[in-house]
């Protein structure tokens, strides 16, 4: 199976080739309510297992696979999967606006926690977990992935339309997940017109976390892109992403993802980017 492309938030060691993941965009009328979908599909050897970590993206999710069905809240640290024998699953990433209007009530309640599809859906989400795997009869054709997509899709629209509160919280995610600089909180404050504990409410409510843990997920996911290239100074990596010294990112990295960043720069360092083992 050849490899995918490796996300950000996605620490996948670059020896693992268990699985491929599959990611398409929402359809149009849904960008406020869901960012895309994505489906691995995997084929892990007997007696084998293939665990994946992620910082996962300040957002809920929506899984569905063969065995369960599950809404997903932001997980603080590390999350964790670990893949065995053959599968797949269907996932939705929602927008921030969308979690707490699937799910009816604050994000904060589904912090590092995952609840059935059933509590936030009802027996609807039941219909709509059979539908998928109908659907998913053949997984690694696009043909399935398109029907499943469908289906889910068509199963979150009655959420809409995302509301005013909504809307600001994807663009304030948004500001931080793509502007570098934006290493505090009071630029958000600033470029939002919104005191500390105003946004420091909004983003509890609508993704369950508070504005600095927002800022902190941005740099260790930039922290593991710039890692897997080798880079010859660390210390010039933690300036580059806002540390005032390598120290303080090395412990902001370690106690998330449980290796120092020159561990985890070690594991790319003898694969070169083929994704074929170097000699040196």
């Amino acid at each position: 199976m050849k490899p995918d492309r490796i996300e950000r938030a996605h620490l996948r060691d670059p020896r693992d080739l268990s699985h491929t993941i599959h990611r398409y965009p929402a359809p149009e009328d849904l960008r406020e309510l869901l960012q895309r979908f994505w489906i691995p599909v995997w084929s892990v050897d007997p007696g084998r297992q293939a665990p994946q970590r992620v910082l996962q993206y300040p957002c809920a999710l929506i899984v569905i696979a063969p065995d369960y069905a599950r809404f997903y809240g932001v997980a603080s640290g590390l999350s964790t999967t670990t893949l065995v024998g053959d599968g797949w699953a269907v996932g939705v990433m929602c927008q921030p606006a969308g979690g707490t209007l699937i799910a009816g009530r604050s994000m904060a309640q589904f912090r590092d926690r995952h609840v059935e599809l059933t509590e936030v859906l009802g027996d609807a989400g039941s219909v709509l977990a059979g539908r998928v795997r109908a659907a998913m009869d053949r997984p690694r054709r696009t043909e399935s992935h398109a029907a499943a997509m469908a289906l889910v899709a068509g199963a979150v629209r009655r959420f809409l339309p995302v509301d005013d509160e909504g809307i600001l919280a994807n663009r304030i995610v948004a500001f931080v997940e793509q502007d570098p600089t934006v290493t505090r909180v009071g630029p958000v404050c600033e470029r939002f017109e919104l005191t500390e504990r105003a946004l420091q409410r909004l983003v509890r409510r609508r993704i369950g976390l508070s504005p600095k843990w927002l800022i902190q997920r941005r740099r260790l996911q930039e922290a593991s892109v710039r890692l897997r290239s080798d880079p010859a100074s660390l210390a010039d990596v933690a300036a580059d992403l806002g540390y005032a010294d390598q120290p303080h990112f090395t412990r902001d990295f370690r106690s998330v993802t449980g290796m120092t960043p020159g561990e985890f720069a070690a594991r790319y360092r003898a694969v070169r980017p083929d994704g074929v083992s170097g000699t040196g």
